[in-house]
């Protein structure tokens, strides 16, 4: 997933932006002294120094870009106030330098220079920008990294949140509806007819359990929400964020968070408190992103000879389709298709409940031995883990990654007690801590416990590390 409010995205953006600086500043140049006929307005002089009045801008624009705003997320940002932060940081940015040059006693700069360096500047920027805010768009219009909204209140508070949403139709966040905060509450204010009133602040755990909510904001008075604090942790323990619009009753919640951390964070143009348990380390989340499409995309090209073999054998081994498609839960309960090569009996699925009383696993999964569905080959794949090889492909969807808590089965999903649930509050992966640490031999809670340990811990180094155990553990061929 594009993650555009990322560290290592927002430095690789000032990067960029100081690249187009000098490259605007070369141009400008280039073309005044070469390509400009004006008659005593061609060429330039050697004096001032060219090279101190480039050096003064290269060290000037990053203090006015991050003035101008230009790397707030793109995400809670319009076109036109991606415009306008341009414009602003161009004026800024020649106003800046020709101060500091006037200080400096620096006479006899090129104005006709400066006005073709802006006007380049300007152009450059604004492409640049503009890429990066359609691509986004582009992605999210096809339902790519979009983020589900709770909104609690009624009042004029919650309306303006919602506005501030659906103003910025290329956010990808999307409203779910708004629950009223009191019981007894109705609503005070005029909501657009789209977004649905899902019911007084009881049904609140209820939502939370049966439909896909990444963040809830509280847009409310506090004081009129009671057991707030019940609330809040009940969603902190299923690692849904949170966000609270500040009131002057922020006294009443008090909360101190287990495992989440707490920050002031603008969202559509509000300030918010949040409250979020997953990693904040943004920058290694991007390298970790941009890592599971690389590899995946590499091991697609070089297992394809193998992987063109093993459907073959698969075909020729047993009747039925080379796939195995099933449903899975995603990140904060999405469902998606898990691909796997076929290790089971064409009809698998229908002769499952006949074997329950067999099941050896504790909790809400289903393991056998010597699962009497599993074919001679599928044994072999099961062993080596070569029937997971498909999951990549999962992984160029953007729906899984290659270290992270495995995908459940929504059957699975629907038997977590709560504390049980925050492990969907990371992308699932091809593999996790959990295969490397015994697998079948751990108990259910211990499983879970595993995987919450590993979102509350987590690292990129520490992913590296379960990748490395992982290529151990398939070489010693003890998958089941």
């Amino acid at each position: 997933m594009i993650r555009e409010h990322s560290t290592i995205l927002a430095r690789f953006h000032k990067v960029l932006d100081i690249f187009l600086v000098v490259l605007s500043f070369v141009i400008a140049y280039q073309v005044k002294r070469n390509f400009v006929f004006l008659g005593v307005n061609r060429g330039l002089s050697t004096e001032p120094n060219y090279y101190l009045v480039l050096l003064i801008l290269v060290l000037l624009a990053p203090v006015v870009f991050r003035l101008a705003g230009f790397y707030q997320s793109y995400r809670t940002q319009t076109y036109y106030q991606i415009g306008v932060r341009v414009g602003k940081a161009v004026v800024g940015l020649l106003g800046g330098v020709i101060v500091l040059l006037f200080l400096a006693h620096e006479s006899g700069v090129s104005r006709l220079l400066f006005a073709l360096f802006g006007v380049a500047l300007a152009v450059m920027l604004l492409l640049s920008k503009s890429i990066v805010y359609f691509t986004l768009q582009h992605y999210r219009a096809k339902q790519y990294n979009t983020r589900n909204v709770l909104i609690v209140g009624t009042g004029f508070r919650a309306k303006r949140m919602i506005k501030s949403l659906q103003r910025q139709k290329g956010s990808g966040y999307q409203i779910m509806g708004y629950i009223v905060p009191g019981n007894n509450d109705s609503v005070s204010e005029t909501f657009p007819e789209s977004v649905k009133n899902l019911g007084p602040i009881a049904l609140l755990p209820t939502i939370l359990l049966e439909q896909v909510v990444d963040e809830i904001i509280f847009a409310a008075d506090l004081g009129n929400i009671e057991s707030i604090n019940e609330y809040i942790q009940f969603a902190e323990e299923l690692g849904i964020n949170i966000r609270i619009v500040p009131d002057f009753q922020l006294e009443k919640i008090m909360y101190h968070p287990e495992t989440a951390s707490i920050f002031m964070q603008e969202f559509a143009g509000m300030s918010t408190i949040a409250i979020s348990t997953v990693s904040q380390q943004h920058g290694e989340l991007f390298i970790k992103s941009c890592l599971d499409y690389i590899v995946a995309g590499v091991g697609l090209v070089l297992f394809s000879p193998l992987l063109l073999c093993i459907a073959l054998a698969i075909k020729f081994n047993s009747k039925g389709p080379v796939l195995f498609i099933q449903e899975r839960s995603g990140i904060h309960g999405r469902i998606f298709n898990v691909l796997k090569f076929r290790t089971m009996v064409e009809n698998a699925e229908e002769l499952k409940s006949s074997l329950e009383q067999r099941n050896e696993a504790d909790g809400p999964v289903f393991k056998i031995a010597k699962d009497p569905r599993i074919t001679s080959l599928g044994r072999f794949l099961r062993k080596t883990s070569l029937d997971e090889l498909p999951q990549l492909a999962n992984i160029l969807l953007g729906q899984m990654s290659l270290v992270g808590p495995r995908p459940p089965i929504p059957a699975e999903v629907e038997q977590y007690e709560p504390w049980q649930r925050r492990r969907l509050s990371m992308k699932p992966g091809m593999t996790c801590i959990w295969q490397v640490c015994g697998r079948n031999n751990i108990d259910f809670d211990h499983w879970m416990q595993l995987d919450l340990d590993y979102i509350d811990n987590w690292s990129l180094f520490q992913d590296i590390k379960i990748l490395l155990k992982t290529i151990g553990t398939v070489a010693s061929c003890n998958g089941k």
